[in-house]
Order: structure tokens, then C-alpha cells, then sequence
């Protein structure tokens, strides 16, 4: 941690600004959130959910947004919005993740604070990464997010994709 403390200070030096600080702290430190994708079986679950509330929208002439509602607001949303991540965790993986958009603050109708994190509604795959249950979200750090699946990689048949990650040759 030393480290990044002396090369912020090397690039306040180099480039003699804070905005160019505030860049590398951003890129350093940046997070993302996981959360379980309950109901979901595999990323074909989740695919089917969007394309589901899209089609449903579109037949009621509703603007579609993508979203997970969640009932503690993220402290450092500033960091998601627009540069994080969602990583979904399916049956015991982290396998998928969706961009992050923005992220809404409301209440309900019982007056329960809650907020929306707003989607890409485009599903990314990532390496399989096994992930341990738990309750709501967590901040992932971008160190320990899982590499996105190549092109070659997304095209594999699913169970294929599988065995050979259970290899270790993914």
C-alpha cells in the first residue's frame, strides 16, 4: 500500500495536479459489487429475465431500464457509477457480470430507503471464480474480479466451458 502512497506522489510530480491523482486513485483503488442472481440456475436464467421485462415493456409502450433493487445504498457509489461492475454470482460462481449505469437513491411505499442500481442490460462472461453464499452485496475489488471470457471462450457450449475450467486450463 507504501507503494501506491510514494507514486501518487510521483504523479502529482510528473504531471503537477491533483486531477491526475484523483485518476490513478480511481484506477487503483476501483471496486466492483457482487451479489447472488437468486432464481438463477444458469446465465441463460438471467438472459431470459431481461429479455422477458424488455419484451414486456416494449408490448406497453414502457421505456425498458435495467435494474436490481436493493435496499442499502453502496457508500462509494460515486467509484461504481459508470466505471464498476455488477458480478452475478450463479450456483456457487461468480460466471457473469452487467455494467453499472448509474445508481438511484428512493423510497418505497412503506417509506423504506432503498436504491436501484441501473444495468447494461448486455451480460458479459467472466471466468468462473467460486464464490461462498452471503446476504445482499459486497464491494469486489478489481484485482479479485474474474477475467472476462474471450470471444473463442463465450462460443463453447456451456458445460464444455465448465470442464474445462474445473481443469484449470480456463
Amino acid at each position: 500500500m507504501e507503494l501506491i502512497y510514494l507514486f501518487s506522489y510521483y504523479i502529482i510530480y510528473l504531471y503537477g495536479n491533483e486531477h491526475s491523482l484523483n485518476t490513478f486513485r480511481a484506477f487503483a483503488f476501483m471496486v466492483h459489487l457482487v451479489k447472488l442472481c437468486v432464481g438463477a440456475e444458469k446465465v441463460e436464467d438471467l438472459e431470459s429475465f431481461i429479455i422477458s421485462k424488455q419484451a414486456y415493456c416494449k408490448a406497453h409502450g414502457l421505456e425498458y431500464q435495467q435494474f436490481h433493487t436493493t435496499r442499502m445504498m453502496p457508500k462509494r457509489a460515486d467509484e461504481l457509477i459508470g466505471k464498476a461492475s455488477l458480478y452475478w454470482v450463479i450456483k456457487g460462481a461468480i460466471i457473469c457480470r452487467q455494467n453499472i449505469l448509474d445508481i438511484e437513491a428512493f423510497k418505497d411505499i412503506d417509506g423504506i430507503k432503498r436504491c436501484n442500481i441501473i444495468l447494461e442490460p448486455k451480460i458479459i462472461l467472466t471466468q468462473a471464480q467460486p464464490k461462498r453464499p452471503f446476504q445482499g452485496w459486497r464491494y469486489l475489488k478489481d484485482e479479485d474480479a474474474p477475467l472476462d471470457l474471450s470471444q473463442e471462450q463465450q462460443d463453447m457450449p456451456e458445460n464444455l466451458r465448465n470442464e474445462l475450467s474445473e481443469l484449470g486450463l480456463l
